[in-house]
Parts: C-alpha cells; sequence; structure tokens
C-alpha cells in the first residue's frame, strides 16, 4: 500500500463513527496534555471522555503495567486459573465497596458490563423486563442500546431486547404505578449524555425501596461517574443507597480497557450454573489491565481527599458565567456548561482547540460543553481553562 498521511489512511481505512471527526494526530500524552505529531499541546479537559481521570500515562500506573508484563500476559479464558492480578484488583475494589458486593466479574468495558449486568438479572430473578430511564446511555452493545429510549440512535437496530420499559428521571409517581414487577432497574445518578443531569436523591432511594419491596434488582451504572469523579469514591455514597449490582468502566483500567459488574456472591453464583459458563470472556480481566487498574483504584483512594474536587467543581461553577451560558449541571467534575445553541457549542470546541483546550459536547445535549479534566486538575488550570472557554465563547 502506497504511503499516505496519517488523517488521510484513518479517512480511508479506519471504521467512521461521524461524518466529522476532529482529526486530531495525537503523537503522545502526559499528565493533563496530549501533544500532535507537531507538538502543539492541548489540555484534555474531558479526561478521554472520564477514563484518564488521573491524567495519561500516570508513573504509578505505567508502574504496574511493566511490572506485570515480566509476569505473564494472557493466560486463559476468565474463571478458570487463578491470576494475582485478578485477586488483587477483588481486594482493592472490596476495601472502598460495601461489604455486600463482594463479588467482581472483570470484563472489557462499561458496554460489556452492561451485558453481564443484565444477564445477571434476568437468571437471578427469572424475569425478563427491565426498566431504563428515558435519555440515558449504558453503551452501544445490542443489550445496552436496548435501555437507550433515543430512537435515533436505536431505531436503526432493531429488533433489539423486547420487554424493556421507560421512565423518566424522578417520574416517582409513576415508578411506584408500575403493573410489571422487572428482573432489574437500570440507574444512572448522573445523566452524563443527557448534558450531566443528576437524579435526585429522593428518586433513588424511591428506586431502592421500589426494589426491595418487589424483588427487582437495582443496577446502578457508575461507568462514568465512579472512581472519584463526584468527590465520593462512588456516586451512590452520596445517595444513601446500594446497588445489588454496581457496573464500573472507563476509569477503572487507569488507562486500559477494563470494566466490571458487581455483586453479591449469591447473586453472582447463579452464572455459574444451569448452565455452566452463563457469561464467560476469553479477555476480560487481562492482567495487565488489572494491575493497572489496581493502581488506579489505590491512587484514587489515597488521593481523592487531595484532590478536592468538590472545590474544584465550585471554581468552575463560580467562573463560568456568561451570557451565552444559560446554566452549570452536574456533579464533582463531571460538568456540563449548557450553552445557547449547538452552534454556539460547536463553535467553542472548535476555537477552544485553537487555543490548546480539547472538549467536547453530549450525546443527547448537543448544545452542552463537556468539562471532565482529569482529577488532578490545579486550580491555577482551571482559572486559565475558563478564561479560554469565556473568550471563545466571544468570537
Amino acid at each position: 500500500m502506497p504511503h499516505i498521511g496519517n488523517r488521510q489512511f484513518f479517512l480511508q481505512h479506519l471504521a467512521q463513527t461521524s461524518d466529522a471527526p476532529l482529526l486530531l494526530d495525537i503523537a503522545r500524552a502526559e499528565g493533563h496534555y496530549m501533544f500532535d505529531s507537531e507538538g502543539k499541546r492541548y489540555f484534555d479537559l474531558i479526561s478521554g471522555i472520564s477514563v484518564s481521570s488521573l491524567g495519561h500515562r500516570h508513573p504509578e500506573i505505567l508502574e504496574a503495567i511493566q511490572n506485570q508484563l515480566q509476569q505473564y500476559m494472557h493466560l486463559m479464558v476468565y474463571g478458570e486459573v487463578v491470576q494475582s492480578p485478578q485477586i488483587h484488583l477483588a481486594e482493592a475494589l472490596g476495601k472502598v465497596l460495601p461489604s455486600c458486593l463482594d463479588n467482581f466479574y472483570f470484563v472489557n468495558s462499561g458496554s460489556e458490563a452492561i451485558e453481564g449486568a443484565m444477564k445477571l438479572a434476568k437468571r437471578y430473578t427469572g424475569r425478563s423486563v427491565f426498566v431504563a430511564q428515558t435519555n440515558a446511555y449504558h453503551g452501544g452493545t445490542q443489550g445496552a442500546l436496548s435501555l437507550m429510549s433515543n430512537e435515533y440512535y436505536s431505531g436503526p437496530y432493531r429488533p433489539l431486547l423486547p420487554d424493556i420499559r421507560f421512565l423518566e428521571a424522578d417520574d416517582i409517581v409513576a415508578l411506584n404505578e408500575m403493573n410489571e414487577v422487572p428482573a432489574a432497574i437500570v440507574l444512572e445518578l448522573i445523566q452524563a449524555e443527557r448534558g450531566s443531569i443528576p437524579v435526585s436523591r429522593e428518586y433513588a432511594m424511591a428506586v431502592r425501596e421500589f426494589c426491595n419491596r418487589t424483588g427487582a434488582l437495582m443496577i446502578v451504572d457508575e461507568i462514568q461517574t465512579g472512581m472519584g469523579r463526584t468527590g465520593s469514591m462512588f456516586a451512590f455514597e452520596q445517595y444513601d443507597i446500594i446497588p445489588d449490582i454496581l457496573v464500573l468502566g472507563k476509569a477503572l483500567g487507569g488507562g486500559m480497557p477494563m470494566g466490571a459488574f458487581i455483586a453479591n456472591k449469591h447473586v453472582m453464583h447463579c452464572l455459574s450454573e444451569n448452565p455452566v459458563l452463563g457469561h464467560i470472556t476469553t479477555f476480560g480481566g487481562h492482567p495487565v489491565c488489572c494491575a493497572a487498574a489496581t493502581a488506579a483504584v489505590n491512587i484514587t483512594a489515597e488521593n481523592l481527599s487531595v484532590y478536592q474536587v468538590k472545590e474544584k467543581e465550585k471554581l468552575f461553577r463560580e467562573l463560568l458565567i456568561h451570557p451565552k451560558i444559560l446554566r452549570v449541571e452536574g456533579n464533582g467534575l463531571l460538568l456540563a456548561a449548557h450553552l445557547d445553541s449547538d452552534l454556539t457549542c460547536k463553535n467553542v470546541i472548535k476555537n477552544a482547540l485553537k487555543e490548546g483546550v480539547f472538549t467536547d459536547w453530549f450525546l443527547y445535549a448537543p448544545h452542552a460543553l463537556r468539562i471532565a479534566p482529569p482529577l488532578s486538575i490545579s486550580m491555577e488550570e482551571i482559572r486559565h481553562i475558563c478564561k479560554v472557554l469565556l473568550n471563545v465563547l466571544n468570537y
């Protein structure tokens, strides 16, 4: 094949997810910054969509990866041989989770974790109905996509899973008027792709009470909110609830591909019999990914108070005041600046990039600017970034 430029090759030979990719040719990344092939530096204001919450190439994560590479990589499909990196990760998570969430199934991504959680709920309860929120986002695989109410995204792929019901977030009346008893209610505590809209504490507690009363399982999707992003290790801690199944992804791997669904051993055990291998994965719990994730969990837990996530949220809110900013939504460092139009947001993203700030929009809220920087962002960096954003809003 004749040599062509990276961007041209990308457009010709790599599967495209949109007709307008940013086409940044990134050569390396370090800390809070990415550097393109010409050496220009960009502050990563979205952490690779909440993945690089500890920044890029954190030295302790790199060390954990390198140490594991000296031991072994893939050995066998999940669950057949004892692999110490999986054990270490389970131990690290066990220290920061309620004791009832004591059984871990490690997979490759958040979407895959949602699929596993749905299978587990069906298998454990013997039911097929799921209840999801309107305008929620749980991933792009077919089970996860079935939980998506927006027909623009899910319609072209029907038929999807049947027996999916949708409720508006915070509609406690509709929740309590449901006639069917589902296998599970799937809940995002912050509807990220809607523009970082948190559900109310009252609603989350009402879902917990409904599940307690009916035997439905409460699946909490913390793929974006977990690992310290809201100021606590997990967002559910701020709602006085404990899920039956917790779903993690994104930041869990410290930059490596990693997801998990977590439940009580009594619940999880049903995947091991009738049929045997009720859920299986070849690469889930990959030892190198688990080593990286263990380091990420430990670093986050040890430094969460140092990161001062709530104080940084407050500073963003204080500084992001402009006639074109209608409001700032979110919790901790999962924020959305809701602008006056989709076009304004598009222009801000384009012009901020010219000024060395890399940001993005939201799937269901193209008028909203995504703000999800590494947790270790400094107050000085926040002030600089806000100054850039306010300046480009005036273009």
